[in-house]
């Protein structure tokens, strides 16, 4: 470790995690703070911060935990304003939130179709309007949104919501990160591929298997080149690089973190 964010604020969204393991959010705030970040770490339940938080105080890192629904769109300049009040402004800002709902447009309810967009693309916009101020009164800023591969491409499973989303987030940035990049803020995505997370064990494979996690886990390998699944740590190393002064010339783009799944032809 380099202490590469040393004396930068984190903010991180969703930065629980539903079971243990290395979820993204999970990854990404422990990981920022072992590279000296101090890390206001959100999530709406923080009880699945517990983890989080000790890993963070093991590497002897610094974190605030508060507790936000970023669906609650009155709920969010008090959570910035008290990131500002804790550690003096924001210097990275990384939209973590999210989650996949199945079915294509037949299936998918328009009320499951709407709470895809406010979960996975409102909440990017929301944060990214009321954090970005305080990025302008510095003169600089770096913000990494999560998206995912299936904002480019087909991805195994039919989730049109989620798909739809993801790339919105993927565009939001490259338009956002034009217009702010003269004024030192940058705008970067990284698209996380079929990783093994927590999330996968509790929630997709119920979805998609009814429960039996071997057999999701050995789909989803045999779409991937090579010969294991990442997890959220692979994703936080990306955001790490993305974030930091060392990707100063990077913005409005994408990092794929997928094993090499996107580069396949079926």
């Amino acid at each position: 470790m380099t202490r590469r964010l040393e004396g930068k604020v984190a903010l991180v969204t969703g930065a629980g995690c539903v079971g243990p393991g290395w979820g993204n959010g999970r990854a990404i705030a422990v990981r920022f703070a072992q590279e000296g970040a101090r890390v206001f770490a959100v999530d709406k339940d923080l009880s699945t911060m517990t983890e989080t938080l000790a890993l963070i105080a093991e590497a002897g890192g610094d974190a605030t935990p508060y507790q936000c629904n970023v669906l609650d769109s009155k709920a969010i300049p008090v959570l910035v304003a008290a990131c500002v009040k804790q550690y003096g402004g924001i210097d990275i800002l990384v939209n973590n939130v999210g989650g996949a709902s199945p079915g294509g447009p037949i299936s998918l309810s328009e009320e499951n179709w709407d709470a895809q967009m406010d979960l996975n693309l409102k909440t990017v916009f929301m944060m990214c309007k009321h954090v970005m101020p305080v990025m302008l009164e510095k003169g600089s800023g770096s913000i990494v949104n999560i998206a995912s591969i299936s904002g480019i491409r087909w991805s195994g499973a039919a989730q049109v919501g989620y798909a739809a989303s993801k790339a919105g987030i993927i565009q939001l940035g490259r338009v956002v990160a034009v217009e702010y990049a003269s004024k030192g803020i940058r705008i970067n995505s990284v698209l996380p591929g079929q990783l093994h997370t927590p999330l996968v064990d509790v929630r997709v494979a119920k979805n998609q298997s009814g429960g039996d996690v071997e057999t999701i886990l050995k789909r989803r390998q045999a779409r991937i080149p090579m010969p294991f699944m990442g997890d959220g740590r692979d994703t936080a190393n990306a955001a790490l690089f993305l974030a930091s002064d060392e990707a100063r010339f990077i913005t409005g783009t994408e990092l794929i973190v997928d094993g090499g799944m996107t580069a396949k032809c079926d």
